[in-house]
């Protein structure tokens, strides 16, 4: 058994700029974040910037705990990684096209402010891969 650990931090107004830009702007968005990601973010009105930030560093983190588990990076995208809000509130991950085998728990917490996000992910593997 082994933990792995991945840890990300971004400034919540790095991510506005991205949103905003007139010209990447939607581009940015849809390749980073997933329809469910989109609508629950924007939900927040006032407050979504801090919600996208939340999730990039989730995904940034995610990919940090499992980038032993990958081929190489490129076999993962920004939507394989999914951060849905469970019944009570809390933050889950929907991997999608990756080998989850080796991976007997993920754990997720995020949390920001009024200028950061960050979040940390925690897996338990099983096996001697990683």
């Amino acid at each position: 058994m082994k933990i792995c650990c991945g840890t990300d931090i971004i400034e919540i107004e790095r991510i506005k700029k991205n949103i905003e830009d007139e010209k990447v702007g939607k581009a940015f968005v849809e390749r980073v974040y997933t329809k469910k990601e989109i609508e629950y973010c924007e939900s927040k009105k006032i407050q979504k910037y801090q919600h996208y930030a939340a999730r990039f560093a989730a995904k940034e983190a995610v990919f940090k705990a499992i980038s032993n588990q990958l081929e190489d990076k490129y076999s993962i995208t920004w939507k394989d990684i999914e951060i849905i809000n469970n019944q009570q509130g809390r933050p889950e991950l929907k991997l999608t096209g990756i080998d989850l085998s080796n991976i007997e728990d993920i754990d997720l917490s995020i949390s920001h402010c009024k200028e950061y996000a960050v979040a940390t992910v925690t897996l338990l593997l099983i096996g001697n891969r990683g």
